[in-house]
């Protein structure tokens, strides 16, 4: 017996099936799980350049016989949607497994999206783990069911089960022999000709699908003492379970497809049936379409965030158990660039040029706060240089700020070289930045084409950002040092005052990466209160009641940039 998170559980359930090779592209809450899987023994892993070729590289490694695992959060799965889509029609050689991790409450992504309705669009079965025991287990089983069946299996998580540590029992690898691979186009090769009759195929493995499910080990009945009864899955059934000790609960292992004449069986087994579940109404729609009167709780459920036990009662208008308050009087704690982050002074140039900025997925998008308040967009991976090109278009005849789109060296890989290489393409203008700093560092710094690191320390190439972007027909590219505050300033004027399109590499390592420390800045006599140093927005800097500056001795690094902004020469080293 052993504690593991839902991440971690799911990586060795893949491993004790004879997985060989995982695929993915970090994004939390999802990115542990391929980390935990690389260290394994007889295993191949790799950081591809984003989730679509992740599954590409799936599906091609299933075709020619291994068992695969790939990994994502819930808005890589909209990347990736392209080959799923089609991955249900071709179905597998081996078998495949996809991680699906949600992200309830958007603790570190752009939206919420409940990934149970891409099995459903696309066909694809979907087991929903409650714990870490059921993730292994789940995962584990979950290639037979794929081979059985000739189709990828998605395991549907979220951030409380991928991140919450639960005991398992881990046990012994099963070592799974690849399947011969043996041409067959008509299985294979997704023509028009050839995908007509694996639609045939699919909608047999649908009816087959729906069979199975009704007596499949993987839904659960737990019976009450009273006479509601609830249907959930996944982290929601730990709530519920906490919340209404009496009630009778359905616990979906499988969210599609539904076992439709269980449910039906469990409604008559009490006098009413809710359905609790986070952020959605996908469980609610799909067992209505089962035939099963659902009721309303006497409380709506919250329609956006996680849910907690307290919040399921309050639904069901029971009191809440005797609890201390929550503290009303803390100081608040922002998210903030790091001290010494090498791009800080990016922001705070733009900042001051009053650009225009589109920005992107990662550590910066946190130059939208105050007080750097330099990012006037930020939607998706690779977005920041299709969107100033569409600033650009609408704004082409008119007076207009300088446009420019930010983005990391990661996410240029993942998605913002096409949109680039579209921008070319259609002679657009503007200024883009990419802020390499050697690594992708939101996710927990794994490494990325333009570093060369690779996720299991392979031998690599190390890409060259700024060869590639002058290979797509850009001509003014130029590599700049961002920790000087005035070759960032003379840069940015120099390219957003061009009439064609401008890169500009700004190349500094994280300083998590290398974590070199100089000795703590301190604030002397001659300091004026002008306030210039904490615009920078470093959480190292403050100000007394006074209006000085302060610096905070933990937390500076010494890197000098507030040094570049005081007029007055007041910050000095000891």
């Amino acid at each position: 017996m052993e504690l593991m998170s839902g991440n971690e559980a799911i990586a060795q359930g893949a491993w004790e099936a004879g997985c060989t090779i995982g695929v993915a592209y970090p994004g939390t809450p999802s990115t542990e799980t391929l980390e935990a899987f690389a260290k394994k023994e007889g295993v191949y892993a790799e950081w591809c350049v984003n989730e679509k070729v992740a599954v590409e590289v799936g599906i091609g490694a299933s075709a020619a016989g291994a068992r695969v695992l790939a990994t994502m959060k819930h808005v890589g799965v909209n990347v990736a949607a392209d080959p799923l889509f089609t991955a249900a029609y071709t179905g597998v050689g081996g078998g495949m497994v996809i991680l699906a991790a949600d992200d309830p409450g958007m603790y570190s992504s752009q939206n919420e999206q409940d990934s149970h309705y891409y099995a459903q669009a696309a066909a694809i079965p979907c087991l929903d783990p409650a714990d870490s025991a059921e993730a292994l287990r789940f995962t584990r089983e979950a290639y037979d069911i794929s081979e059985r069946f000739d189709v990828p299996v998605i395991i549907r998580s979220s951030v409380r089960i991928s991140h919450t540590k639960t005991p398992i029992e881990a046990g012994e690898r099963a070592e799974a022999p690849a399947r011969p691979y043996e041409k067959n186009p008509a299985k294979w090769v997704m023509m028009p000709a050839f995908a007509k009759p694996r639609r045939l195929v699919q909608l047999d493995r649908i009816d087959k699908l729906r069979q199975w499910v009704e007596t499949c080990p993987y839904n659960e009945v737990i019976e009450g003492k009273g006479t509601v009864g609830v249907v959930c899955a996944g982290a929601a059934y730990q709530h519920v379970a906490e919340a209404l000790p009496d009630a009778s609960i359905f616990k979906l292992g499988v969210t599609w497809p539904l076992p439709a004449a269980a449910l039906r069986d469990f409604a008559d087994s009490v006098e009413a049936v809710y359905v609790v579940e986070e952020g959605s109404e996908y469980l609610k729609d799909a067992v209505r379409a089962c035939g099963v009167p659902v009721s309303d709780t006497p409380c709506p459920l919250p329609r956006a965030g996680e849910l907690s036990p307290g919040l399921v009662r309050a639904a069901f208008g029971l009191e809440q158990p005797s609890h201390a308050p929550a503290a009303t009087d803390l100081p608040g704690r922002p998210p903030a660039l790091c001290p010494g982050c090498p791009h800080r002074l990016v922001f705070k140039e733009l900042s001051r040029m009053r650009a225009i900025v589109t920005g992107d997925i990662g550590c910066y998008t946190l130059g939208a706060l105050p007080p750097l308040s330099a990012m006037d967009t930020t939607v998706d991976m690779g977005a920041s240089v299709s969107m100033a090109h569409g600033f650009e278009l609408a704004l082409a005849d008119t007076e207009h700020r300088p446009i420019v789109a930010v983005i990391g060296d990661s996410t240029f890989a993942h998605s913002g070289l096409s949109s680039l290489i579209s921008t070319v393409y259609n002679r657009g203008a503007g200024t883009v930045c990419v802020l390499d700093n050697r690594t992708t560092a939101m996710t927990g710094r794994q490494g990325n084409p333009f570093n060369g690191v690779t996720l299991q320390n392979r031998p690599s190439r190390e890409l060259n950002i700024e060869a590639v972007v002058a290979a797509l027909g850009v001509e003014d590219v130029r590599v700049v040092d961002p920790n000087d505050a005035a070759a960032v300033r003379r840069a940015l004027k120099e390219a957003t005052g061009s009439d064609d399109i401008s890169v500009i590499v700004f190349r500094s390592p994280c300083v998590l990466l290398e974590r070199h420390v100089e000795p703590p800045l301190f604030v002397s006599g001659s300091c004026t209160a002008c306030g210039a140093c904490v615009t920078l927005g470093c959480p190292a800097l403050g100000r007394e009641e006074t209006g000085r500056a302060l610096i905070d001795p933990a937390l500076c690094i010494g890197c000098g940039h507030c040094t570049q902004y005081c007029r007055f020469d007041a910050i000095v080293q000891e």
